[in-house]
């Protein structure tokens, strides 16, 4: 990987955050501004999970093997979307009512979704280390990582609940995850085929 490419994705990866702060210090957010900051930081959730996850079939179709080294900061940007998209939530929105928000959980799905979907990146965001590799061991990490593909499910599942009418943006995240878990589904069976066929030959 060039040396100027992740510093300059990582800054790419900001340029949402510096829009708001800018459209914000300037008044340009609309009539309702919070709406407007929860709508910006739940896309960028999705979409920078949506591209972590697209990391693999790129790197594998490609060959471009240095395109790893972007998955854990690529990730890492969509946890932290998240967090700016639940703070908006218990700060602007609820400020910090901890009764109206457990009563909005309880009776609106698309915030029990949306919640699950932030639970699930927790565990991921805190064992992005090499050091957590390391102490969990290759497999068992991996394992858990596979926490992303709920993860954006339920991401996906909570947009879809939120809007209600107006479903274009919703189903267009739902197809790309689609589009991507089918890549992995076919990779898997491929695999499971190659591993029988060479059993096979060796037994014969």
């Amino acid at each position: 990987m060039p040396r100027y490419l992740k510093p300059a994705i990582f800054l790419a990866c900001l340029a949402p955050l510096a829009n708001l702060v800018w459209r914000s210090l300037h008044a340009q957010l609309g009539a309702n501004p919070i709406e407007k900051i929860t709508h910006t930081t739940g896309d960028c959730t999705l979409t920078f999970l949506l591209i972590t996850l697209s990391i693999t079939p790129l790197r594998r179709l490609t060959r471009q093997y240095w395109l790893i080294g972007l998955r854990r900061m690529l990730g890492l940007f969509a946890f932290f979307y998240g967090t700016l998209h639940l703070m908006t939530y218990v700060w602007l929105d609820k400020f910090f009512d901890v009764h109206e928000m457990v009563a909005d959980i309880a009776k609106r799905r698309f915030i029990t979704a949306g919640m699950t979907a932030f639970a699930l990146m927790i565990p991921l965001a805190l064992t992005s280390t090499k050091w957590s590799i390391r102490k969990l061991g290759g497999k068992r990490w991996q394992a858990l990582h596979r926490l992303i593909y709920f993860s954006a499910a339920a991401g996906v599942i909570h947009y879809i609940w939120l809007v209600k009418a107006d479903l274009k943006k919703p189903l267009e995240y739902a197809f790309v995850l689609g589009v991507l878990m089918l890549y992995r589904v076919v990779a898997w069976i491929s695999v499971q085929r190659g591993a029988v066929q060479k059993v096979e030959v060796s037994e014969g």
